[in-house]
């Protein structure tokens, strides 16, 4: 292979590094903040900002030019390298200063990446004319960039998780730049120094990557209090489980999912006041609840023949339905001969699928980012009620109408714009304050005179409580979610940080 081809080789590689450095900020800030649209765009803006100073700064750069790009390659390689796994530290120990080191990192990233094209376009520039410069060294670009955009999410999140891959991605910046040194050896006169450095910066970085779990598990324990008893990055979320005592915890994306002391007040709020007033319901469907909470409580009732559960990731399935603490905690749902899970995306399983249900639970989490809004939307519940029979019911987490008033009125408004009644209501689930829930149906809702089965929170006289709401919590007016404007996103942005505050 001779120079040139290398170096065009080597754009491949620094582009593929540039975009891996971009795509990690921008999962990281979503893991660790939410609303992955405002996270991702913002640091795609700043970064490509970076870059174009980067691009304006490499017209400074005059002499040595095969040096400044090498030094320029370690720079990026040790930086973005170690950019996620000290970011991630900055989080668990000190969240404050988090966003403003996460944008320092993304704009200095951008600048040393914005350096890099325009380098080896002048080092080639004595070689190739001028329009087969350009037209190869944008080839290999956009190629690198399109081959780690694909490669990022179906493998290098699910099977290494953010901390590895900016360290392995860090790592082959280092290779370009000692490769770069092999290649220009007898026109380097500092190139003994340079290989040094590379060599130092790619044994920092293999000793990080070969202790990334340890680093991880230490990061996290900071993060969470409690003992973490399982972790997992999946191309959807990042999965963590804790126990302090007897109290299991999951966390999905840094946020409280249930802890096992009172999770059973949610559930039961959940799934019985509507499905103990249908005597015939047969079928139903579960759309999220991949922990089979929501799943166990449905199975208490002998009537039900069959239960098709419907969770985008199948790691969530498959942890609940395997670890022994998690088994006994959902009653070995899974297991049920009645039940069908299917890992797929609800919005499109329910496109694609013309079953009918008597009953349908609707447990996904809070409405943080576009892509969860959108399961909030006018358009999903229209495509609900097509799956609805005769006189069945649904019911659906709506977020706390307490502490997430608008966001919680907004569902209840939502429902109500497709044409099918809404009849909201609200349980105390001490791990979360007062949450809310909203019904939907063809026919007013009469709440149950009894419950059929076994329940350790709800009774027939405390029942006709969680359809008061007090002053506080009364309706206020809200817009339609819609796919077009998703305004409960920014409701539930809104209000939420307020209570961080």
């Amino acid at each position: 292979m001779n120079i040139n081809h290398a170096l065009l080789f080597s754009v491949f590689i620094v582009a593929s590094c540039g975009l891996a450095y971009e795509l990690i900020a921008g999962a990281l800030a979503s893991y660790l903040l939410g609303d992955s649209i405002l996270q991702f765009s913002t640091v795609i803006g700043a970064y490509l900002f970076a870059m174009g100073i980067g691009s304006w700064l490499s017209r400074y750069i005059e002499q040595q030019l095969v040096a400044r790009f090498i030094q320029v390659e370690l720079l990026v390689g040790v930086i973005g390298g170690f950019s996620a796994a000290s970011l991630f530290f900055v989080f668990a120990w000190s969240p404050a200063p988090f966003k403003l080191l996460l944008y320092l990192a993304v704009v200095l990233i951008g600048v040393l990446v914005g350096l890099e094209i325009p380098l080896i376009m002048r080092i080639l520039k004595r070689d190739l004319l001028f329009k087969d410069l350009v037209s190869q060294v944008l080839t290999f670009d956009y190629l690198g960039a399109l081959a780690v955009s694909i490669l990022f999410p179906l493998l290098l999140v699910p099977h290494l998780g953010l901390m590895r891959s900016g360290l392995l991605f860090g790592l082959l910046n280092v290779v370009v730049a000692l490769w770069a040194c092999r290649l220009f050896r007898p026109h380097l006169p500092e190139v003994g120094r340079l290989r040094a450095q590379g060599v130092l910066a790619a044994l920092a970085l293999s000793g990080a990557f070969a202790a990334a779990g340890r680093m991880t598990s230490l990061a996290e324990a900071q993060l969470y209090t409690d003992e973490i008893v399982h972790a997992e990055s999946t191309p959807y979320q990042r999965i963590v489980v804790t126990r302090w005592k007897d109290d299991l915890r999951l966390h999905l994306n840094n946020n409280l999912q249930f802890s096992s002391r009172d999770e059973y007040r949610y559930h039961e709020a959940l799934v019985h006041p509507g499905l103990a007033t249908l005597p015939n319901a047969r079928r139903v469907l579960i759309l999220g609840g991949g922990d089979g909470l929501a799943l166990r409580e449905v199975l208490k009732y002998p009537r039900i023949d069959t239960v098709t559960l419907v969770d985008l990731d199948p790691a969530m399935t498959r942890l609940f339905g395997s670890a022994p603490s998690l088994r006994k905690l959902n009653g070995d749902a899974f297991q049920s001969p009645k039940v069908t899970v299917v890992n797929a995306d609800a919005l499109q399983w329910l496109e694609e699928n013309d079953e009918s249900f008597d009953f349908v639970v609707i447990d996904f989490p809070d409405p943080s980012n576009f892509a969860i809004g959108k399961l909030y939307s006018a358009s999903f519940y229209r495509l609900l009620e097509k799956h609805l029979n005769g006189d069945a019911l649904a019911v659906i987490q709506s977020t706390s109408p307490l502490y997430a008033r608008q966001s919680f009125w907004c569902v209840v408004s939502t429902v109500e714009s497709v044409g099918l009644i809404a009849t909201p209501y609200h349980a105390l689930v001490p791990s979360f304050g007062e949450w809310g829930f909203v019904l939907a149906g063809r026919r007013a809702y009469r709440p149950p005179a009894a419950y059929p089965v076994d329940t350790r929170f709800l009774t027939p006289e405390t029942t006709p409580a969680l359809f008061m709401f007090p002053a506080d919590m009364a309706r206020v007016p809200a817009e339609v979610n819609r796919l077009n404007n998703q305004v409960l996103v920014r409701y539930f942005e809104q209000e939420w940080r307020q209570v961080i505050r």
